[in-house]
């Protein structure tokens, strides 16, 4: 079967309204690329219609693969959908497809290589932030110094939703992940740093949506917890078991 360069992953909770438009725009970013794609829709949790509307769009896309995770969280979706992939890249790319997806380009070679994993960042030297309120920008980098104080110094966006992996690396870290909800990215940059890793920021152009699910008092504690729960994995020897 022939390997494709990239896939796409696309984690979908409730996702039945903002889902379409996302699909269309990553269908025909694709269309205009020389590359060869797949695009994975993961469901998992969701109340309304996310899966059958996901599922629509086979018929038109056969790159297309539609899967529902029981397992509730978005770690859960993501793992299932990074170990289903096929692709030399696998690309985390948010529902709300609030970075442009034409800013993927920036996360694959010839514009990056040598990577285990790309980060983007909100942060870093040239990237873009549109229409975010003040109160949530403070509060995003209260939780950025937190997480570099308690885990991972020197990364300033660790919480960016688009994310993407080379292949070793995603097979390696998606096996070892054991978190399931919004921390779950600190725990895969944890074991890539802690298995010396290239990590790279990317800057990107973000948009700010209103219907983010995010809640920062209550995720901020969430992580946290999830921090010292990844310290406590690594005393007791957890990550150094074969997945």
């Amino acid at each position: 079967m022939l390997i494709p360069f990239l896939s796409i992953i696309i984690p979908a909770h409730n996702e039945e309204k903002r889902l379409p438009n996302t699909l269309e725009q990553v269908f025909t970013f694709l269309k205009k690329q020389s590359y060869s794609a797949e695009v994975i829709v993961v469901e998992n949790g969701s109340t309304d219609r996310t899966f059958e509307i996901a599922a629509e769009f086979i018929e038109r896309h056969p790159n297309l693969i539609v899967l529902h995770e029981e397992g509730r969280g978005k770690g859960n979706a993501l793992r299932r959908g990074m170990l289903t992939a096929k692709g030399e890249y696998r690309f985390i790319c948010d529902a709300d497809l609030s970075m442009p997806i034409e800013d993927l380009g920036k996360f694959l070679p010839p514009a990056l290589s040598g990577f285990d994993v790309a980060i983007g960042s909100r942060e870093a030297l040239g990237a873009v932030r549109y229409n975010e309120p003040l109160y949530r920008h403070l509060g995003g980098r209260a939780i950025n110094m937190v997480i570099q104080l308690l885990i991972l110094p020197g990364l300033q966006d660790t919480q960016c939703g688009f994310k993407c992996f080379h292949a070793p690396a995603a097979e390696k870290l998606f096996r070892q992940q054991t978190l399931t909800g919004w921390a779950f990215d600190i725990e895969l940059l944890y074991l890539a740093r802690r298995q010396k890793m290239k990590i790279q920021e990317v800057p990107i152009r973000w948009y700010f949506d209103a219907d983010s699910k995010v809640n920062a008092v209550r995720d901020a504690l969430h992580m946290i917890i999830d921090i010292l729960r990844i310290h406590a994995n690594a005393l007791r020897g957890k990550y150094e078991r074969k997945p």
